[in-house]
């Protein structure tokens, strides 16, 4: 078999799938592999690219493998689409990521490091709990303007909606309470976690000397 100078590999949960091609493009290997035995094969392989589209895994598998001596190289899902040559499937995606990698005008994707990944973890989480309390507190607003309690938009109101709840002279429907109060205390756990997380971002920018000198 010739040399295999890059790799495309398809990632997948389970089954993955490999493309290795020579110096000359011509591909000279095309294999599926099971998750456990990927790190197995290419300790195996001699140096050589080993290219994968940017995706959530990608940057695990791209410690994993630069570890063993390789290449590693990231590309967009955008940039390779236009490689894919035939109906798309595991074998023609690889291949597709086989050639863009050795394209000389292609963009690669920096791997993480987990130290960012797990940086970047807290503002995602940050970003879910605000949508879901948006989410809380349109839908305690619904329920309360359908038995005629009307209050303006926006987060800044939300402590009137949870004010009409917990008004004992509120005068609303016996059997809405009970499911009013849900809300209310899911709006309480949300903030006490969003305020947490804040509170960790701001620990961390202070440890950070980039974000100390921003501040």
């Amino acid at each position: 078999m010739s040399e295999i100078i890059t790799v495309g590999l398809d990632l997948a949960k389970n089954v993955f799938q490999v493309h290795g091609a020579d110096g000359t493009g011509r591909a000279v290997l095309r294999k599926k592999l099971r998750r456990a035995q990927v790190l197995e094969f290419f300790g195996q392989l001699p140096p050589c690219v080993v290219a994968m589209e940017a995706c959530g895994g990608s940057h695990f598998w791209g410690r994993e493998i630069g570890k063993l001596g390789h290449d590693i190289r990231l590309i967009p899902p955008a940039y390779v689409k236009p490689f894919v040559k035939r109906q798309k499937n595991d074998a023609a995606d690889a291949e597709a990521i086989c050639e863009a990698a050795v394209r000389p005008t292609m963009r690669f994707v920096p791997v993480k490091s987990e130290e960012t990944q797990g940086a970047a973890m807290i503002f995602r989480v940050r970003e879910l709990l605000i949508r879901q309390r948006t989410q809380a507190i349109n839908a305690l607003r619904g329920h309360l303007t359908e038995i005629g309690q009307i209050v303006p938009q926006g987060a800044a109101n939300a402590s009137k909606l949870i004010a009409i709840v917990e008004d004992a002279d509120n005068a609303l429907p016996i059997d809405a309470i009970p499911t009013l109060q849900v809300l209310v205390s899911a709006l309480a756990h949300l903030r006490a976690e969003i305020a947490k997380l804040d509170a960790e971002i701001s620990r961390r920018a202070k440890e950070n000397d980039v974000a100390r000198r921003l501040m």
